[in-house]
């Protein structure tokens, strides 16, 4: 009987795996998972209310501010197409689309068809986009250094290593979830 009420405390208190008395090897506790999960919900808090602060410093929104960064990130020159900054951002084109259309009457994104596919739409920023974010560009890069002025650039690296397995299996998991209901 005390086996089973010690159980039941460790299974209370902690992981399955735990409660079992199974041994797992490198694997967190729940306990920490979650913590890890709801640090990681307040981080994404915390950016999007800095995104708002710089698209309202445009006069745009904060999604809109996600895909004209996206645009800078990916144009090489040629332009970023539709699908490009949809995949980046995790949203369905028809969106980036919709607020493409609405940057470029705005004067924000220039959108020019594809010469290689005339289905393909290709983005990039207009001379007024770039040097509004270049006028933000001091606040933001100072903004990033005090951010992670505790990190070296081996310790950032392994960070994103990390978070960009956790985003792979995050994307993994969820067509399982899908798929499971």
């Amino acid at each position: 009987m005390a086996d089973r009420k010690s159980l039941a405390r460790k299974f209370a208190s902690g992981s399955p795996a735990e409660a079992s008395g199974k041994q797992t090897i490198d694997q967190p506790d729940d306990v920490l998972v979650r913590e890890f999960v709801w640090d990681i919900i307040s981080i994404n808090v915390h950016l999007e209310e800095i995104r708002s602060i710089w698209a309202r410093s445009l006069g745009i929104t904060s999604p809109q501010w996600l895909i004209l960064m996206a645009v800078n990130d990916l144009d090489r020159g040629k332009g970023a197409s539709v699908r490009a900054v949809s995949t980046k951002l995790h949203v369905d084109p028809s969106f980036v689309t919709t607020q493409t259309k609405s940057l470029e009457k705005n004067g924000f994104v220039r959108r020019i068809p594809s010469e290689e596919d005339g289905r393909v739409v290709l983005m990039s920023l207009t001379d007024k986009a770039s040097k509004q974010i270049a006028s933000l560009y001091a606040r933001q890069s100072t903004t990033e250094s005090f951010i992670f002025s505790d990190f070296s650039e081996g310790e950032l690296r392994n960070i994103t290593d990390k978070l960009t397995l956790l985003k792979e299996r995050m994307g993994k998991a969820l067509l399982r979830i899908a798929a499971e209901t």
